[in-house]
């Protein structure tokens, strides 16, 4: 085969992969777009909303509103907030976001976007919240409607409530007495504004109500048998004391400034020392720095009044918290890294994004280089971070377009097409030289598997300050199942096997998942031992590397392709292809994109050089 002949299969192959975003995917992307099992697509929705807004690129600067983004009390009947509100509120509706689920990503992203989360007391005091849901046409209903992200489980605040209000009637959260109170003091100016509201009541009302929320949030996810990852528990722990106590009180001058320290800001400190987040976090990107008391506070607020967010909508935003550099610490999403998350998680982004684009005026090209940066340094697989940004923001095109996903696009198509051309040329070359599609497949993935185990080794060995090495012996489906499903595809049942050091100690792990994770939970095993817990934590995040990979397939439709563009049947290659790919596999719907993608190549390779008439 001639150089230009070679040139039309890695052209054709290349074109007809990322040919429409799920043929980069197993994931069921098309589902996103109407707000189906995660809120991905309406995140970049509403973050494309706000940030056309607040830049205005076609108009002229005076119409620009990133300076008037601010809450104020206002003697007004509107805010240009309002309109921005309204705006990206109909956006993430468009995308399938419930009424309430949109009011609270339009809050979180306008909040970041400058805006406060409250102002004024009492006439033409306004709320951020209150505003989203209100623009959202959905009714309040309370903190109690609030429930934790799904880490496996999820907790409802009932336990906070609990909690807090047990100890409420008790008198425990604050040394006021109101029976020893006279009439009219409370109520007024007397308790409000003055010492024993400011100096005693607000100050230990609530720190010491969100203090004991948050516990209780964070014991009731250990009752579960899960892991209390601490950002929920914190918002919720916040989020009920403010429904509670003087919500926009200012405290006494040993606390801060008359403006600067506030009730929320205390119930945000309470739940922040009590779920053991860090005191300052940092975007990612920007390194722009934020107070997390007052995040903590500020988000207690704007739930308190945003209405009724599902699941879907916690999830989303721990998402939109991946988006600072200690989001590991405070259990903050999936999409921030290290582990590359299935694509319903894949919004992390969009916060950061909005903070460059603040910073560089609008430049979505300099945005971008920082995005691809931090990408890169995030990740055990930045390429296939990137490929995966790649596919959620054309994705998120769809449905609306703005400067967020440009920039997201931007940060992530040169590695993309990277990947695709590596992948294409191997898989010519080993084909050529009497490789099989099987073959070339698989050595794809041991390729990918062997770059996990190294790069993931070193990232683990940073994070826990422990010299850690992991290296896979054996990757296969049914670590105790036998039906044929789990047969086909080993995410849902794994037998995953192992060897790990830990500072010079070897281990030998076998069947990981299905044995030796619940030996050492339920049974104890291991647990004397200081490492192992080390071990479990190391495996847990390599093995999910591998085992969230449905979210790019390159490595199943690749050789398919290939193989087919060099005379392969095109229901073979795909299925020799998947059969090949044993990790890439891992969930269902390779060979079905493996041969979308093989009809395509083969029209782009058949009519390359077609005449015109």
């Amino acid at each position: 085969m001639t150089d230009l002949e070679r040139e039309r299969v890695l052209n054709s192959v290349s074109q007809a992969v990322s040919f429409k975003p799920a043929y980069m995917t197993n994931d069921k992307l098309e589902a996103a777009v109407k707000g189906h099992g995660s809120l991905v697509i309406s995140a970049y929705a509403i973050s494309n909303s706000i940030a056309e807004d607040i830049f205005c690129p076609y108009g002229a600067p005076d119409m620009e509103l990133l300076d008037r983004m601010t809450l104020v009390d206002a003697s007004v009947a509107t805010l240009p907030l309002d309109m921005v509100m309204e705006k990206a509120i109909n956006s993430a509706k468009l995308a399938g976001a419930t009424p309430e689920n949109a009011a609270l990503l339009a809050a979180a992203f306008a909040y970041f976007t400058g805006s406060c989360a409250r102002s004024g007391v009492p006439l033409g005091n306004r709320k951020l919240g209150a505003i989203a849901r209100i623009h959202a046409g959905v009714p309040r209903t309370s903190a109690i409607s609030l429930i934790t992200g799904k880490f496996t489980h999820k907790i409802p605040a009932f336990p906070a409530y609990m909690a807090i209000y047990e100890e409420l009637v008790d008198k425990k959260l604050t040394r006021v007495d109101g029976s020893v109170l006279p009439p009219f003091v409370s109520g007024g100016a007397m308790y409000g504004h003055s010492a024993l509201g400011e100096d005693y009541n607000f100050p230990e009302l609530a720190y010491n109500a969100a203090k004991v929320g948050t516990e209780a949030m964070i014991k009731s996810m250990h009752g579960a048998g899960i892991y209390a990852y601490p950002l929920w528990p914190a918002f919720i722990g916040s989020a009920i004391t403010l429904e509670m106590i003087h919500s926009d009180a200012a405290l006494g001058e040993e606390y801060g400034t008359f403006t600067g320290t506030d009730s929320a800001y205390m119930a945000g400190k309470g739940a922040m020392d009590a779920a053991g987040i860090p005191a300052k976090i940092h975007v990612r990107g920007t390194n722009e720095e934020y107070d997390t008391a007052r995040v903590i506070g500020d988000f207690g607020l704007i739930l308190k009044d945003i209405g009724g967010p599902s699941v879907v909508g916690s999830m989303a935003l721990d998402e939109v918290f991946a988006g600072f550099q200690e989001a590991a610490t405070m259990g903050a999403g999936f999409s921030g890294g290290p582990v590359n998350a299935p694509l319903g998680h894949v919004l992390g982004d969009c916060m950061p994004a909005i903070r460059m684009l603040i910073k560089y005026k609008g430049d979505v090209y300099k945005t971008a280089d920082d995005i691809r940066e931090y990408k890169m340094n995030s990740f055990i697989d930045p390429e296939y971070a990137l490929c995966s940004l790649n596919t959620i923001a054309r994705k998120a095109e769809d449905v609306t377009r703005g400067s967020v996903s440009t920039a997201c696009l931007l940060a992530s198509e040169d590695v993309k097409q990277r990947a695709v051309y590596r992948r294409a040329v191997k898989s010519y070359e080993m084909l050529k030289a009497g490789k099989t599609v099987e073959e070339v497949a698989r050595q794809l993935d041991d390729e990918r598997k062997a770059y996990v185990e190294e790069r993931g080794s070193q990232v683990l060995s940073g994070f826990t300050g422990k010299d850690i090495k992991v290296r896979f012996t054996s990757i296969t489906p049914q670590g105790r199942r036998t039906d044929n499903f789990t047969k086909k595809f080993w995410a849902f049942d794994a037998n995953i096997c192992f060897e790990a050091t830990v500072n010079g100690k070897d281990y030998k792990i076998d069947n990981f998942a299905a044995k030796v994770i619940p030996e050492y939970v339920v049974d104890g095993k291991g647990r004397d031992d200081p490492d192992m817990g080390t071990v479990i934590f190391a495996g847990s995040v390599l093995s999910q590397e591998l085992q969230y990979v449905g979210h790019t397939i390159l490595n199943i439709t690749i050789p398919a392709a290939t193989g087919a563009l060099l005379g392969g049947d095109p229901k073979n290659v795909a299925k020799d292809s998947q059969k090949g790919a044993y990790l890439t596999s891992a969930i269902p719907g390779g060979k079905e994109k493996a041969m979308e993608v093989v009809a395509v190549a083969k029209q782009i390779y058949d009519r390359i050089n077609e005449p015109f008439p």
